[in-house]
């Protein structure tokens, strides 16, 4: 509760951090702060075996709460662009983080019943897609021990209290961040014949990107194109010089992101040659750094936790599911050379008022929720850690997964 009441935003999780790095140390952990910028590992070495990753995402969103909680954030902020906003954990982060720490408490307690090294990952900017890749630029598997698999969790109100969501392979959605600036001639709306007018090439662009999800990504492949920001000219009767897009894309397959943003550039310039644009004030694309692939369990890792999980939580509460559309960072983590398998799972939490991720009416049972989480990660964690075994019955090599 006290982390729900006082959120904090990307790249700004100080005071977040610091509770964090307390409780970890409190749990036995060496706790470093300052890891790609707010960023908190800790590392518990507990003998031989496995090198397992908990990780969980510690920033909040600007919003301002309306859920009435007698614990809700009254913290505000101010964003890149230098709007003052309220403050929410309107995704689970404050959950997630609580989690990680009883997840580092408990099996603290039980080492005698497992050895290993476990790592735990407090990230920062999850919400911007930049925690993890700065994380891992800042030495994260150089500084620290390099795991052997990576676990992480996330609430979904789409599941009820008590209930997991897992799949294996791909399991949420790459995305890009475009900005696309349209330029044109601008000039006085009572002659626009001596304009080249570039809102009304804005709008036909909008229109004409749904045409290459429908005609163009293959039948049964998954792409999305979402423009939600358009911000163009001043006053009601002067046509403006350009008009801005912000633009999204959603994918499964990288080969889908790559026909997508060929197909904008291509639309972007031959509608604005229609148009009479000319050369030198052809549409501007840049893409943004706000960039993630889509996030791939592992299938092994993902098959040795749920049997973990289904005499605990019970067959009737373990659910393969839909590869989700949303995006998250946490797939960035074993997107490196070599790869490192991962898990994600969904922790169900229901949703109190009918209210879903990133809305400022969001909440849920927070105890239920955090007994749940830290008994699904910690089974997770052991069962990672786990001797493997060949086939003759016999242990495998300390760290082999």
């Amino acid at each position: 509760m006290d982390l729900h009441a006082h959120p904090e935003l990307s790249g700004h999780e100080v005071r977040t951090s610091e509770i964090i790095a307390g409780e970890m140390e409190t749990a036995g952990f060496r706790a470093v702060k300052g890891i790609g910028g707010h960023g908190v590992v800790g590392v518990l070495v507990n003998g031989e075996g496995p090198v397992v990753m908990i990780r969980a995402d510690m920033d909040a969103l600007p919003l301002e709460e309306a859920t009435g909680l007698p614990y809700a954030s009254r913290e505000r902020g101010t964003t890149p662009d230098g709007k003052e906003v309220g403050i929410m954990h309107a995704c689970g982060h404050d959950l997630h983080s609580t989690v990680l720490v009883g997840t580092a408490h408990l099996l603290s307690r039980i080492r005698g019943e497992w050895s290993g090294t476990v790592v735990l990952v407090a990230q920062p900017s999850e919400e911007t897609v930049s925690g993890a890749q700065r994380m891992i630029q800042d030495g994260l598997y150089t500084r620290f021990p390099r795991p052997d698999c990576a676990l992480s969790l996330h609430v979904s109100p789409d599941l009820p209290p008590g209930h997991i969501g897992y799949r294996e392979g791909v399991f949420t959605a790459g995305a890009e961040s475009l900005d696309i600036t349209v330029r044109g001639i601008g000039g006085h709306a009572a002659h626009p014949d001596r304009c080249r007018d570039p809102i009304v090439l804005s709008a036909q662009l909008i229109l004409q990107f749904q045409t290459i999800i429908t005609r163009e990504v293959p039948a049964g492949e998954f792409g999305l194109i979402t423009v939600a920001s358009i911000h163009g000219g001043t006053k009601h009767n002067a046509i403006p010089d350009k008009v801005h897009l912000q633009a999204n894309i959603r994918f499964f397959d990288k080969r889908v992101r790559d026909l997508i943003l060929s197909s904008i550039a291509r639309v972007c310039e031959h509608a604005a040659r229609s148009a009479g644009i000319p050369q030198d004030r052809l549409p501007v694309i840049t893409l943004m750094e706000e960039s993630v692939p889509p996030l791939k369990n592992d299938p092994g890792v993902t098959a040795r936790v749920i049997a973990a999980l289904i005499p605990c939580f019970g067959q009737d509460c373990i659910h393969r599911i839909p590869a989700l559309t949303g995006s998250e960072d946490f797939g960035l983590f074993g997107d490196v050379c070599p790869p490192i398998p991962l898990c994600y799972l969904r922790l169900g939490t229901g949703s109190v008022g009918g209210a879903y991720l990133h809305s400022p009416r969001f909440c849920l049972d927070p105890d239920g929720s955090i007994r749940n989480g830290v008994t699904a990660m910690s089974l997770a964690a052991l069962a990672c850690l786990a001797s493997q075994r060949d086939q003759r019955g016999q242990p495998s090599p300390a760290g082999g997964m």
